[in-house]
């Protein structure tokens, strides 16, 4: 069992697809992962489970692999206790879980951008100017330079998970930049398509982080790592000056506009 444990979970699919619907019966979304590279024994250290569901899951995983025999799934399982089902996130984590949800409302106006997209005239352009700068301002120098230059610091970021997380904030302004250039050749259509990649690339990946990523390097953290992650937050935030409440303004006037779907905090 140990050789399919230090194999990556893509790997491991492919050999045994039945393993992609026994780990999203878990809610563990390695089938839809477009990366891959943690390996199958990452899912305990890495994913939120009780203890009961990580020797369930485990033990449905082992009879996959050997039909034919009785494997020990306890000693596959690597942590004790009932492990906790209500995510409780430390303070500076919590910043940036709060932080998703304005992320999460551009969202969802996203649908109703598209359905409106004008190219031609100057308000029509400008709408999609000002979203690319709440995407760039806000989602990505605000948000992500709390975690690519200072949470992510104080991991090993060579590990899966961060590889992962740092593919998804590349994939995510190569289609920003795609969007601008569209617009530049007021083409609605390829507009249109990056949009909806980025929308779909930023709702997997938000979930991620809250459901799996935030929650794993809280688990990971000390005390004293928590109170200076949450000081170096504070001072970051100050390099930003009015980008928060100049972005919420701006999601607001948009949700006046379109009316979308409200977003769960």
């Amino acid at each position: 069992m140990e050789q399919y444990l230090n194999k990556n979970i893509k790997e491991v699919i492919d050999l045994f697809p039945a393993i992609g619907d026994i780990l999203s019966e878990y809610d563990v979304g390695c089938s839809t992962c477009h990366v891959g590279t943690c390996l199958l024994k990452d899912i305990i250290d890495i994913h939120n489970l009780t203890a009961k569901n990580e020797k369930e899951l485990m033990a449905k995983i082992a009879k996959v692999i050997y039909p034919d025999r009785e494997v020990e799934a306890l000693d596959l399982v690597s942590k004790s206790g009932s492990g906790p089902k209500e995510i409780s996130y430390s303070a500076p984590m919590q910043k940036l879980v709060d932080e998703h949800v304005l992320i999460k409302r551009l969202i969802a106006i996203i649908p109703k951008l598209i359905d409106n997209l004008d190219v031609e005239s100057p308000e029509g352009r400008q709408l999609i100017i000002n979203s690319i700068d709440f995407i760039r301002s806000y989602a990505d120098k605000y948000h992500h330079a709390k975690e690519e230059d200072i949470l992510f610091k104080y991991f090993d970021e060579s590990t899966a998970i961060l590889q992962v997380m740092h593919e998804d904030h590349r994939n995510a302004r190569a289609h920003v930049k795609a969007i601008v250039e569209a617009l530049d050749s007021r083409d609605k259509k390829a507009i249109a398509e990056h949009l909806n990649a980025y929308q779909a690339i930023l709702s997997e990946h938000i979930k991620k982080e809250d459901e799996i990523l935030y929650p794993w390097m809280d688990r990971n953290l000390s005390y004293s790592q928590i109170g200076k992650l949450f000081s170096d937050f504070n001072t970051k935030e100050v390099e930003f000056e009015d980008i928060p409440t100049r972005s919420e303004t701006f999601i607001k006037g948009l949700e006046v506009i379109y009316k979308p779907p409200v977003v769960v905090k």
